[in-house]
This record gives C-alpha cells, structure tokens and sequence, in this order.
C-alpha cells in the first residue's frame, strides 16, 4: 500500500507531528537486540535480567516498537534451554554454563512480548562458530564431536557451508525452537559466507573438492557453488519451517548493496559503489524473494542520504524496486542516522514507496538512549499511533470470523467489555489478538484509520474508562497472519 504524504504538519512541543489520515494503520515497527559482544547479561541474576528485559520491552513498545528480533544463537550457542548446544557466554558468563536459578530467557521474552502485543522474532546467526578461536567453547559445542565441519577465517570459527551436514545440523537447531517455542518468526541477518579480508582467500578447499567438483563445478565456478550452498540453505530452512509450524515466518536482514550496476551484464544491480551480498558474501537474496522461501526482506539500509559510495535513497528505491511481493521492511542504522539529521526524510522516504511495509531499527539500545532524541521522535510523531503488522496474505489470505456476543457491564469508573472468540486458537486462520476503535458519536466508522485504534489485546475482554462523551467501540479479530475480521459493534449503556 502506499502512503502519500500531505506534509501538513503541527508542531507540539518542538515535535512535529503529520496529521492523522498520513499515518499507516499497517506497519512493521522492529528493532534489533543483539547479545554478541555484550557483556552486562553475564553480570546479572536472572531477576536482575527479568527486570531489565521488562524494562527494555515497556521503553520500547512505548516507541511504538511492535517486534523484537532477538539474538538467541549468537555463536553456535543458545539464550535457550536447548539439548542440542550449549548456553551461551554473552548469558551466562561461561559457555555451557546455565543460569542459576534456572531460567530460559527465550521462553521468558516471547510471553513478555505477546503480552504487549509485540511479535517475538527468534535471531539466529547461522555458520558463526565463535568469533575467536576454540578455547572458550564448551566440552558440549558441536566443534568438539565434528571438528571437520569447521575452518577458521579471520580469526572467527565457522560452519563450511560447502558440507551438507552444516545444513543439516542449523535445520535441526531451527526446528527444535519453532518446535518448542511461541516464535513469531525466525531470522536471519547477513553473515553467510564471511566479510571479505583482502588478500586471505576463503579456506575451503576440502569441501569444493569433495562435493563442489562431484556436482560438476569447476574451479571458475566456485563463486556459483558457493552461492547455491547458501541457496540451499535457505530453501531448505524454509522447508523446515513450514512443516513444523506454517504460520511462522523466515525473515532475512540482508547486506545493504545487492549488486553494484557496473558489476551487473544488464545493469539492473543499484548505483552504488561497496560490498555486494551476490559477488562477496554469496547471498542471492533476490532468488530468495522471487522463490518466496523467506517471508520478508529487511535490507541494511545503513548509509547517510547523500553517501557517495551508497546512497540511502537510491538504495531504498532499488529495493523497492525489487521487492517481488514479499514483505519489504528497511534496516535503520540509529546512530548514522540521527547524527546526519537523516531521520524525518528516511522515514517519509520508507512510507512513500510502494512495497515497504516498515522498518527495523539497529539496535534498540540506541532507542533506549534516547540517542539525539530518536525516542522521542518514534513516540510523539513517526509511531504517535499504534499499528499493525501487516497481513502476510502469500502465506494465508484469508478473514477470521468475527468476534461473538460482546457484552459490557458498566461499574463506577468505567466498562468491562467481554467477548468469545469463535474457533481454537491453535489454528493460526482462526482469532489471536483483538483490535478495540473507537469512535465519537457522529463519527463514521472507519477501521483503517490507526487514530482510532484504543487497544490491541490478546485477551477476550478489556476495560474501558467511564468516558465524559459517549464512544462507540468496534472489536476486530486478528489471525496469526495478521488478518483482520469485519468488526463487531458494541452497545453501551
């Protein structure tokens, strides 16, 4: 859907605010919380933890944030319980060393964030080892019992994507937390192949031999092998998603650059000047989407407008330009951004093209700084109104039925207003969440514009404050898909 803008603007506050009608009523509001390379988790109780996750969750959902992508296998390791490997160091303090009291804080965020309405996206980097040598890891990490998987590149230790078995083992991990966990997604961001280091080739020499020339590779055609075992990758991640839970998506967080045009024969690659996920990480992420084997798309849109080697603009319009019906969302440098002052025409950028859908921002922690007053800015103008995430219509597309005999009972201070939800909600077509509007008297009824949205919920029943003028409400159900009923008027007296 595409969102034009009237640039009619109020200022309060020193804020400026668009009007009502230009915010989207669909949008998806992510941000990334990453726990490579942070070392305060290790420093806390699991009650100290609990209380900084809730901490984190209730800043962020006030900004309007409506999913979390959450880094729960930063090396091969798990901020989960998990039989397969083990807990992470960036947890505990010590890989393989569980925290004590016991306490999963996977399981613990995906409650805290369905609570709030917010989506849980599982992040999962998938052949990073561990980003220095072996010592640390633990008698329990999968080095240990198959060490001819692995090669060492730039100090880190990796999964070869060239041996089957490396799939294999990344497929099984992503099936046992679909399996065993409420996950609204699983995700993925751009390290496959590693980050280039001029002058020191990529160590794998066995595997090409082994299975890249036995398929008819040839040497020239390493690059090809390379990027069809990331290929295979995908597809086969997708597979598994699909037979273990069908409403969880695959999300992808790709490179910024896909291709360069001068290094495209037909020039379709973008007019930029860097990195290339196609040429040097081996990620044809454009397959990806045209296949459908992920669900959404959220380049790293990370430069400055007005970068010479890479525009944000132009780059933003390239993936728009290619976006091939899948969800498009925009990876948001914080930092970048608000230093270069990028912020009111990046964001009026993204909801002025026709296929984004939304942005992720990176990371959350420069939200919950307030960095140049980023959090300010989400609250009070770009997210002064909730929104929902949008419909994925290519993996259902269909309505949940209505919701069935609401009913308010008024006390002193207000309403309480219950209501059935018609069909299990183990069956993702069928309700999971609940929109309230609300409307003034004379006012039409429109469910498509976000001003009017006075509560989303999980739960059958809500409360409503005694209002000095008398609302009308209207109750929509929301499938795990993100589809919506017709509403369902309520009468109070």
């Amino acid at each position: 859907m595409k969102y034009i803008l009237s640039f009619l603007f109020t200022t309060i506050l020193g804020i400026t605010l668009l009007s009502a009608q230009d915010y989207p009523k669909r949008e998806f509001r992510g941000a990334w919380i990453q726990t490579v390379f942070q070392s305060e988790y290790a420093k806390m109780s699991p009650d100290e933890m609990k209380v900084d996750f809730i901490r984190k969750l209730n800043y962020l959902q006030e900004c309007g944030i409506n999913a979390i992508v959450f880094q729960v296998r930063p090396e091969a390791d798990a901020w989960y319980h998990s039989e397969i490997e083990p807990w992470s160091r960036f947890c505990t303090g010590k890989q393989g060393v569980a925290p004590e009291p016991f306490f999963d804080p996977m399981a613990f965020l995906i409650k805290e964030c369905h609570r709030r309405n917010m989506e849980f996206h599982a992040w999962l980097n998938p052949f990073r080892a561990c980003t220095s040598g072996t010592a640390a890891l633990a008698d329990t990490h999968v080095y240990h019992e198959h060490p001819e998987w692995f090669v060492t590149y730039n100090k880190q230790l990796l999964f070869d994507p060239g041996i089957p078995a490396c799939r294999e083992y990344i497929c099984r991990v992503v099936e046992d937390i679909v399996s065993r966990y409420d996950v609204d997604a699983i995700h993925m961001d751009d390290y496959f192949y590693p980050y280039p280091v001029n002058g020191m080739p990529f160590p794998d020499d066995n595997s090409f031999r082994a299975y890249g020339l036995k398929k008819g590779y040839s040497e020239d055609e390493r690059d090809d092998w390379r990027r069809e075992n990331v290929n295979q990758l995908i597809r086969e991640l997708k597979r598994t998603i699909v037979k273990t839970k069908s409403w969880v998506r695959f999300g992808i967080s790709p490179f910024g650059i896909y291709r360069n045009k001068q290094n495209t024969p037909d020039g379709s690659g973008s007019n930029t000047n860097g990195l290339q996920n196609y040429d040097n990480l081996y990620a044809d992420v454009t397959l990806w989407v045209k296949k459908k084997w992920i669900d959404y798309n959220i380049p790293q849109v990370y430069w400055e407008i007005g970068h010479p080697a890479a525009d944000y603009i132009t780059l933003a319009k390239w993936w728009d330009k290619n976006a091939h019906d899948i969800h498009l969302y925009l990876g948001q440098d914080v930092a970048r951004t608000m230093k270069a002052g990028d912020l009111t025409t990046k964001m009026e950028t993204a909801r002025s093209l026709r296929h984004v859908k939304g942005n992720c921002f990176w990371p959350a922690n420069e939200i919950l700084w307030n960095n140049e007053g980023i959090a300010d800015s989400l609250r009070e103008h770009y997210h002064h109104y909730p929104a929902l995430i949008p419909a994925y219509t290519h993996m259902y597309n269909g309505r949940p039925k209505k919701i069935a005999k609401p009913r308010a009972k008024r006390t002193d201070k207000g309403y309480t207003v219950k209501w059935f939800s018609v069909g299990d909600r183990e069956d993702p077509r069928n309700p999971q969440y609940f929109v309230i509007y609300r409307f003034a008297p004379k006012e039409s009824i429109n469910l498509n514009d976000p001003s009017k949205i006075a509560a989303i919920t999980h739960y059958t029943e809500c409360y409503l404050p005694l209002p000095r003028t008398k609302y009308r409400y209207v109750i929509t159900a929301v499938d795990r898909f993100h589809n919506e009923s017709k509403g369902k008027k309520i009468k109070l007296k």
